[in-house]
C-alpha cells in the first residue's frame, strides 16, 4: 500500500490523557515467542514511512526502528516465551506480552489504545481496542514497527542455530517450507507444540 493512496494515520484517540499504542508480533506463528511493544510519541511525531508493520517493507522498518525509538516519549519491547504460550494460550499471552511491555515504559501511560478487538485491562488504566489499529492510530503503527522488529531480529539469531527452517525468511509462520522441515526434521523446543505444526500433528517427532 503506498502512502499517497493510504488514509493518513491519527495522532491520537482522545486527547486529555497521555497515551500509549500498543500492538504485538508473531501471535500467529509456529515457532518462536510473541513480542508486544507499547510506544508514547510526542504530539507532533510524523514520518513519511509509518504505517502498520505489514504495509511496510523490512528495509523501510529498519529505518523507522530507531527513529521511533529516538524521538518517542516513552517505548518499550517485552515477550512472552514459548513456554509460557504452552502454559496460557496464545491470546493470553499476546496480552501478558503487552501488559509486560507497558510496565516497563519509563512514563507511565494514563490511556491505552489497543490494536485488535480484545484486551485484558492492565491496572487502572482505561483502554481503547481498535481494530486495524495499526493502520489508523500513529502510536499503535509505531508499537507494531517495534515488535516486528524486534521479533524479527530474535528470529534471525535462531536460524544461526536452526537453519533448516529458514527462520530468516518465514519468521517462524507457517509458510509451506517450514511446515516441510518439521516434517523432515521434527520440531524444536522453540516450536509451539500445541499449534498444529503439520496435518499429521501425531506422528511428529519432537526433540
Amino acid at each position: 500500500m503506498s502512502t499517497a493512496k493510504r488514509l493518513a494515520l491519527r495522532n491520537r484517540f482522545q486527547t486529555e490523557l497521555l497515551e500509549a499504542g500498543c500492538d504485538e508480533a508473531g501471535r500467529g506463528c509456529l515457532a518462536g515467542p510473541v513480542v508486544a511493544a507499547a510506544v508514547i510519541l510526542p504530539e507532533k511525531f510524523k514520518h513519511p514511512l509509518l504505517n502498520d508493520s505489514k504495509q511496510v517493507s523490512e528495509k523501510h522498518r529498519e529505518i523507522l526502528r530507531p527513529i521511533i525509538e529516538a524521538e518517542a516519549l516513552a517505548w518499550a519491547v517485552a515477550e512472552v516465551s514459548v513456554t509460557e504460550i504452552e502454559s496460557i494460550n496464545i491470546l493470553r499471552a499476546s496480552f501478558l506480552a503487552m501488559h509486560r511491555a507497558i510496565e516497563k515504559l519509563k512514563q507511565k501511560p494514563e490511556f491505552l489504545i489497543i490494536d485488535g478487538n480484545r484486551f485484558a485491562k492492565f491496572e487502572n488504566i482505561p483502554h481503547a481496542c481498535i481494530i486495524g489499529g495499526d493502520a489508523k492510530f500513529k502510536s499503535i503503527a509505531a508499537a507494531s514497527i517495534l515488535a516486528k522488529t524486534h521479533r524479527d531480529e530474535y528470529m534471525n539469531q535462531l536460524h544461526d542455530e536452526f537453519p533448516h527452517y529458514n527462520w530468516l525468511a518465514n519468521k517462524g509462520y507457517g509458510t509451506e517450507t517450514h511446515r516441510q522441515a518439521i516434517i523432515e526434521f521434527g520440531a524444536t523446543i522453540h516450536h509451539r507444540k500445541t499449534f498444529r505444526l503439520v496435518p499429521d500433528q501425531l506422528e511428529l517427532k519432537f526433540s
